[in-house]
């Protein structure tokens, strides 16, 4: 089964919140956010009045967030990505797993929070100038928080594919 035909089965659901027009305006957008809707009718042969009707409708659903910019972080100082791994301490009353992982999500230099199912209670990405960075914000902001238990730290070499 090729890809495009296993995500449209996955994502069969969001069927009636986005039909196939909205999904290839969409791409469109992901692909360049900067692209103005004339640009996209023409590159899907749609009608200008549809494409920004449809781009609306979107935004005013919650289905398009935002439009924004995709970063170098090598360009702009923060050139290291590790990935933390982290459980959560159960017996620490005073902090829910989902309080921790917004405090984590508030520290500088984090970039993504999932809370997860399995071995591990969340997963974050960090971004640094160097190892000693992250060193620190581990060490020193994230291990002395209410509801850290333990923490290992995979250490990006290099980002082959990234989405805003």
């Amino acid at each position: 089964m090729d890809t495009l035909t296993n995500f449209y089965k996955i994502t069969d659901n969001l069927s009636a919140m986005i039909d196939d027009k909205d999904k290839v305006i969409l791409g469109a957008l992901k692909e360049d956010s900067r692209k103005n809707t004339k640009s996209i009718a023409e590159e899907l042969l749609l009608p200008r009045i549809t494409v920004h009707e449809r781009i609306k409708r979107m935004m005013e659903r919650g289905i398009i967030k935002k439009f924004t910019a995709l970063e170098d972080y090598k360009q702009t100082g923060l050139p290291i990505t590790a990935f933390i791994f982290l459980s959560f301490d159960q017996t620490d009353k005073e902090i829910s797993q989902r309080d921790l992982a917004r405090k984590i999500g508030n520290l500088p230099g984090v970039f993504e929070v999932h809370i997860m199912a399995g071995e591990w209670d969340l997963l974050i990405k960090v971004r640094a100038g160097s190892v000693e960075e992250i060193s620190k914000m581990i060490i020193d902001k994230m291990r002395v928080m209410g509801g850290v238990g333990k923490t290992v730290t995979a250490m990006c070499f290099e980002t082959v594919k990234e989405e805003p």
